[in-house]
Order: structure tokens, then sequence, then C-alpha cells
């Protein structure tokens, strides 16, 4: 039946879409038809006039957007997609059918439909430390995720005051190294956790980062909305902020 689906419409990937017995698209060409609102006119739907959102850009990322766009053709933008899972990204491209403008400081943004539709409020940044840089993107419709703390962060919000903060290390690991005022996540560490109100702030931290992610993950999808992970785990603390820490 696959094979043959594939034969009748000339296509070769499934699944795809046929309206009144015409044959559509696949799955990318009708992801874009709904982005633009030309699946909806197919469907018969009537297509609603698409708001544009509020962005908020400040002055230094509007420098390196501008920057961005100086060799760009006169009908180009910035095309910002955000995809399902408040993904953002940024490319220079001219109009397309359906899209909806932004202009902000003199920089004109494309969106499409549904892009535009999670796009309200907004904001960029563009941010240089440690010799890297990028572009810091807020998005107040995104859903909670983890945050990643830095180790200076950290050690202000340990100075200020207990943090409940979890190592999530085996024992062993803990023996070596580990940071005051952190406790180990062990079962009956969780089974109280979870007992705690959902907006508890929590950090947790791990070696290097990667299983405190997974853990404040965890924890995330258990309803807490304050969740946030040591970037770089006790190695990042060790080496920036306590050198008494041993490494390993």
């Amino acid at each position: 039946m696959r094979d043959g689906i594939k034969e009748l419409s000339s296509w070769p990937t499934i699944p795809q879409l046929y309206i009144r017995g015409e044959f559509v698209g696949g799955a990318d060409i009708v992801r874009e038809m709904q982005a633009s609102g030309e699946l909806a006119g197919l469907l018969g739907a009537v297509v609603a006039s698409a708001v544009p959102p509020r962005i908020m850009v400040s002055k230094r990322a509007a420098e390196v957007f501008r920057e961005a766009t100086a060799d760009a053709g006169p009908d180009d933008a910035i095309r910002l997609t955000i995809t399902p899972t408040f993904e953002h990204d940024l490319g220079v491209e001219p109009p397309r059918p359906g899209d909806v403008m932004v202009e902000v400081e003199g920089i004109r943004f494309l969106l499409d439909r549904m892009s535009a539709a999670r796009a309200e409020g907004l904001s960029f940044d563009f941010i240089e430390q440690g010799g890297q840089a990028g572009f810091k993107i807020e998005n107040p419709n995104a859903p909670a995720g983890v945050q990643q703390m830095e180790p200076a962060e950290l050690k202000a919000r340990l100075m200020a005051g207990p943090v409940r903060l979890f190592d999530v290390r085996s024992p062993q690991e803990r023996e070596i190294a580990r940071i005051e005022g952190s406790t180990l996540l062990d079962e009956a560490k969780r089974d109280e956790i979870l007992a705690l109100e959902r907006d508890t702030p929590l950090v947790f931290h791990c070696h290097h980062g990667g299983r405190s992610h997974q853990a404040a993950q965890y924890f995330l999808d258990q309803g807490f909305t304050r969740v946030a992970n040591l970037r770089g785990g006790i190695e990042a603390w060790s080496r920036e902020v306590d050198a008494a820490v041993p490494r390993y």
C-alpha cells in the first residue's frame, strides 16, 4: 500500500495529504501551507488576519542585526522561525506569501503565521562574555524549561541564604569533592522534593552538567516551574569559584 501511494502521486515520501481527491503534498509542503494560511483556504476555512507580535530588540542586538543585513538584498529581512517546541531560528531571506512583517528599530523581521502567534513579547539581546558571543532570546510564551545557572550566580545565591542544591552524582564521587550547602539526591530526597510546592526553586549539579540536567528535566516534568542546572557542574565550580574543591 505504501509503495502504491507513492506511485499514484509520483511523490517519494509519506504521509501525503489529499483534499477532495487531489494530491496536495507531503509533510514539509503541508507545514509551509499551514504557516502561510494557504492550507486553511484549501479546506474552505476563513483565515483570520495575523496580528503582528510585539518584539523588543536591545541596542547591541540591533547593531548586530544591521551588520548581518548590510549586504542583503533590498527585499531581504531577518527571518524568525519559532518551532512548536519554541526553538528559535534566524536567517536572512526575502518575504514569502503569508508572511507577517514586524519592524523594530529599523530592522524588519519576517515570520510565518504560526511563528508570529508564538512571538508576542519576545525580546532579543546580544551577549559577549568570556570570548563567546551570541543572541539571548527571551520568549514569555515558551513553556517552563531547565534554566542554566552560572557558577558565579550560584555562589551569590548561596551567600544570600539557603539554596535547595542537589548533587546527583554517586556517593563515591561526593567523597572526592562537594559543594558546601549541597545535598545528595537519593530516593528519599526525591520523595521529599516531590512533596514540595511546585514553585519551589530547585538547583541540581553533577560532575559536568549532563546528569544533573536530566534530573532537573525530571522534576520539571513533575510540574516544578523554577528548576535550574549548574552549567559545567562541579568542574566549573572548582575552576571559576572555589579552587579548593578537588577536580577529578
